[in-house]
């Protein structure tokens, strides 16, 4: 079996701000946008518990809402919240 390339060889998908909302947060702003469950086809690692959001599970997908310095785009910096991981952050 093939093995997929690489997440950061392929190009990033677009993001999408219809759904979304801003959040301030201490570190920044944040733009959320919900993800429904049976929307995702993979696993992601949640950085807020350390643990494995399993693909179909309802979660939220966050990134700056500026990008870093250095970074063409904020999808440079999208991560994968539990809900509660998230909503939990100060």
């Amino acid at each position: 079996m093939a093995r997929r390339p690489s997440k950061h060889l392929r190009p990033a998908r677009p993001l999408s701000t219809s759904l979304s909302r801003a959040e301030a947060k201490r570190d920044g702003e944040w733009v959320v946008q919900p993800l429904v469950g049976g929307r995702s086809v993979k696993d992601y690692h949640c950085p807020g518990c350390n643990k494995t959001i399993p693909a179909g599970a309802a979660h939220l997908v966050v990134w700056p809402r500026t990008p870093h310095v250095g970074a063409s785009s904020a999808v440079d910096d999208r991560r994968h919240w539990h809900s509660t991981c998230w909503n939990r952050r100060g």
